[in-house]
C-alpha cells in the first residue's frame, strides 16, 4: 500500500507546476519519477496497482479500491478495477485485464473515488454480500461516517439499503460479517464479538448460547492455535454454550454445509437456554 504523499502526475501538471523538462527528465533519471506510459508519471513510492490503473487512464475503483485502502475482500486474486470518467477512454496495456468502471467524477482523473463511492462501485460490480462485507470493514476502520452512509442510502437500491441498517461497526473480519449477512434471512437474533467469561470474546453468538466461530484462512493452522481453540470452546461448554466452528473454505465455498449445520441445532432449539 503506497501513501497518501505518493501520486500519479501527468507531465502539464509538473510543467504548470514549476518543473523544467530537463527537471523531469532528470527525476526519471535518478528513480524518483516513474513514467508510465507518455505525459503519465508516478512517484517512486506509488504501489503497482496505482501504477498499472494510471496506466490504463484511471485510478483504483471497487474491490481494488477497497483492498488497496485496507478493506475486507472476499475476491482477494480479482483482475484490478480502474475509475475512468464517463467521457474519457481507457488504455489497455501489455497482459490487460482490467476492469472498467465509468463512474468516475473527480476532477483529477487519478484522484481514487471517496469511501462511499468506492463501496457503491462494490454493490453494482459485485453485489450485495460483498458490498456489505467492505461496509462493514469501512466502518470497523471508521472510514466511513454518516455523510457517506447517508450518500450510499439516496445512491443505491432497497437491498443496499437493508445491507447498511444491518451493517455495525464491531464485526473484526469478513467472514465474521459474511455469516450475519447469510443468516439474516432466518429471523434470528445474532450478536457479535460477544464476551464470555472464562472463553474470551467470541466471533457470533446466535440466540442465548450457540457460538459460532469463523477461522480467517491466516488462523487457527498451528497446533497451538488448535490447543487454544479447544480449550476455549471447552470452556464455553462447561458454561452451557454450544460451539460451531468453521474454516474460510467452508463459509466461502460451502455455505451450504454451514447453514445446515446452524439450521439443524436451532430447529432443536440448542441455541436457547
Amino acid at each position: 500500500m503506497c501513501t497518501p504523499a505518493d501520486r500519479i502526475h501527468r507531465r502539464l501538471d509538473l510543467l504548470d507546476a514549476g518543473l523544467s523538462r530537463h527537471d523531469i527528465d532528470r527525476a526519471i533519471g535518478l528513480g524518483s519519477l516513474l513514467r508510465l506510459r507518455r505525459g503519465v508519471y508516478a512517484d517512486a513510492g506509488t504501489c503497482e496497482p496505482r501504477r498499472r490503473a494510471a496506466q490504463h487512464g484511471g485510478t483504483l475503483a471497487c474491490v481494488s479500491a477497497a483492498r488497496h485502502l485496507g478493506l475486507w475482500v472476499l475476491s482477494p486474486d480479482d483482475p484490478l478495477h480502474v475509475a475512468l470518467r464517463p467521457h474519457g477512454h481507457g488504455h489497455p496495456h501489455d497482459d490487460c485485464t482490467c476492469i472498467e468502471h465509468w463512474d468516475h467524477d473527480e476532477n483529477d482523473r487519478f484522484r481514487p473515488p471517496p469511501v462511499h463511492g468506492i463501496l457503491r462501485q462494490i454493490f453494482l460490480c459485485r453485489g450485495a454480500e460483498e458490498f456489505f462485507v467492505a461496509l462493514e470493514s469501512a466502518l470497523h476502520a471508521r472510514k466511513i461516517g454518516r455523510s457517506g452512509l447517508d450518500w450510499l442510502t439516496k445512491n443505491t437500491s432497497a437491498v443496499a439499503r437493508e445491507a447498511i441498517a444491518l451493517a455495525r461497526r464491531d464485526a473484526e473480519s469478513g467472514l465474521e460479517s459474511l455469516v450475519r449477512w447469510r443468516l439474516r434471512h432466518l429471523g434470528l437474533t445474532v450478536r457479535t464479538q460477544v464476551r464470555i467469561d472464562t472463553v474470551g470474546r467470541v466471533d457470533l453468538v446466535i440466540g442465548d448460547r450457540l457460538i459460532v466461530e469463523v477461522d480467517g484462512v491466516e488462523n487457527h493452522g498451528s497446533a497451538e492455535h488448535r490447543h487454544r481453540d479447544l480449550l476455549r470452546d471447552a470452556r464455553a461448554a462447561a458454561r452451557g454454550y454450544i460451539t460451531l466452528r468453521f474454516d474460510y473454505a467452508l463459509v466461502v465455498h460451502d455455505w451450504e454445509t454451514v447453514e445446515r449445520a446452524i439450521h439443524a441445532h436451532v430447529q432443536r432449539q440448542l441455541h436457547l437456554r
